[in-house]
């Protein structure tokens, strides 16, 4: 799975560019987080998450906190949150958007890579990473740095990233066709929403910069599973789950198509 240093350099640098253009617009871009079904998927899974850490000092690594989606959400439940962004333009708006936590000493802002992050062993109660891991020259590594930043007691939670099942061929073609009308009128309907709305998005490629998101290239679960049993941790599991909506509007297609398909997303939850 491992990279060269070449191809590594390439992927960092299409996410700051994306993300430097992407920024501004972030929340608006992404129903399939923001929206009301998946956030309200994220809060009760962070409920679960917090008591399962022993001895909670409420200290939490966000990492990959973009616009500061899952540190809002940390705040909001009394963890001090150390938050990191490869994107400057992101770090930026989390540093206004949180300037209150800030002062407070509640909120830390780090623009970095996941390689160049440094906190000590066990530093971090909680570590979160959501729809990050993809974006990653190399997020098995990743996946062993962060689990150096965790307590014994502390939990990993890993989220939005293609499931074992995303790019699987179906044998039926009907089933196939159903996920192409689908995917593809995501987009129309986001489009005429953004019209309707006269949103100006600026043109993204998101190629290279979602380099793990790609059938010839998936995220490999088994792989995050057996870093975890390396790891020692005394529990870890996969979750499957199905994004309820990927438009502002609503897309009646979803419903035939959870039907005739496996869950396309899925998350980590791990003790140490």
């Amino acid at each position: 799975m491992s990279v060269d240093e070449s191809l590594r350099e390439r992927i960092h640098k299409a996410n700051v560019t994306l993300h430097r253009s992407e920024a501004e617009y972030y929340e608006l871009l992404h129903p399939e987080i923001y929206g009301k079904y998946e956030q309200e998927r994220i809060d009760s899974t962070l409920k679960i998450l917090d008591r399962l850490v022993t001895d909670n000092k409420k200290k939490a690594l966000d990492f990959g906190a973009g616009t500061g989606n899952i540190t809002d959400k940390l705040l909001n439940m009394d963890y001090n949150v150390t938050a990191v962004d490869i994107s400057a333009e992101m770090c930026s708006i989390l540093r206004k958007k949180f300037k209150r936590y800030s002062k407070a000493e509640k909120l830390i802002v780090i623009n970095s890579p996941i390689e160049e992050a440094n906190f000590d062993k066990g530093e971090f109660d909680l570590i979160t990473c959501y729809s990050v891991l993809h974006h990653l020259p190399d997020y098995l590594n990743a996946i062993k740095r962060l689990s150096f930043f965790l307590k014994k007691g502390g939990v990993m939670y890993l989220d939005h990233e293609a499931s074992p099942f995303y790019w699987k061929h179906e044998s039926n073609n009907g089933a196939y066709l159903v996920k192409q009308i689908y995917l593809h009128s995501n987009q129309l309907l986001n489009y005429l929403y953004f019209r309707i709305k006269e949103v100006n998005i600026p043109s993204l490629d998101y190629d290279l910069s979602d380099y793990w998101h790609k059938k010839e290239h998936p995220i490999d679960h088994e792989k995050i599973e057996s870093i975890f049993r390396k790891e020692r941790f005394v529990f870890f599991k996969r979750q499957d789950y199905y994004i309820n909506s990927r438009t502002w509007i609503l897309n009646p297609i979803f419903y035939p198509y959870r039907y005739a398909f496996k869950p396309e997303m899925s998350l980590w939850m791990a003790k140490k």
